[in-house]
């Protein structure tokens, strides 16, 4: 028991640490690193995608049977990630953006970043109760993931006002969430007998969402040649196949 908390809390505090990840932003231009986002972004989404259909729906169905509960469960997940999305991020503000008045929706999208960090450590703290190896599997999609959504919550945070150094520091205080979320998971994981057959659907419904939602639509924003659609799904197959070579660990 004791190498599963060692471990899960070892795997939260690098997934918190990807937040200052910002830094190196400022060196980049702008318009490279919206090159460089894309990649990442394709190879972000076949790995949640992958983790989700090779690792933990497979755990799910090994533990339970692949029966109307565990697809609940998944459902459940996927709704959970769209209330969060459209309820945290309604509001707008039209007083100009500066230092003293950052817009609201900074904030709010802060207030969000905290709880999908929260759901992250419970998922990771919940797979590490599974088996180690899940839990490793889990950490990188998670950490896949995370890449490139905390640069892209650190723009949101210096379009919404914040200074470099402010939205650095805000970014990484909502982000150390994950490791609440994880101790909560080991916490309540050694009490409830049925939390883990409903958490690790329910972290694939999440995973699935966030690539089919967020990640994939990104990719269709803009125009793409040839070239870049092709080095984008190259991105996202790699992705995948990371995940699917984790199989090999267990």
């Amino acid at each position: 028991m004791l190498e599963t908390w060692l471990s899960t809390l070892a795997s939260v505090i690098v997934v918190s640490l990807i937040s200052l990840v910002g830094v190196l932003t400022f060196s980049i231009k702008e318009q490279n690193l919206k090159k460089i986002l894309l990649y990442l972004v394709s190879f972000s989404a076949g790995g949640l995608f992958g983790h989700a259909f090779i690792h933990m729906i497979p755990e799910a169905a090994e533990e339970s049977g692949f029966g109307l509960q565990v697809s609940l469960y998944i459902l459940i997940g996927i709704m959970t990630s769209f209330i969060i999305e459209k309820f945290l991020q309604w509001r707008h503000c039209h007083i100009p953006t500066s230092e003293e008045h950052p817009h609201t929706f900074a904030y709010m999208n802060l207030f969000g970043d905290a709880v999908h960090n929260f759901i992250d450590g419970l998922i990771i703290g919940g797979s590490y109760l599974a088996s180690i190896p899940l839990g490793v599997a889990t950490t990188l999609a998670v950490v896949f993931h995370e890449i490139p959504q905390e640069i892209g919550d650190f723009g949101v945070l210096m379009y919404g006002g914040f200074n470099k150094s402010r939205a650095l520091f805000f970014n990484f205080a909502t982000a150390i969430t994950a490791i609440f979320g994880a101790i909560v998971a080991l916490s309540l994981g050694l009490l409830i007998q049925d939390f883990i057959p409903f958490l690790i659907p329910f972290a694939a419904g999440n995973f699935i969402y966030i690539a089919g939602s967020d990640l994939i639509p990104e990719l269709r924003k803009e125009e793409a040649g040839l070239l870049k659609s092709a080095l984008q799904l190259t991105a996202f197959i790699l992705g995948v196949l990371i995940l699917f070579s984790l199989v090999f660990l267990e």
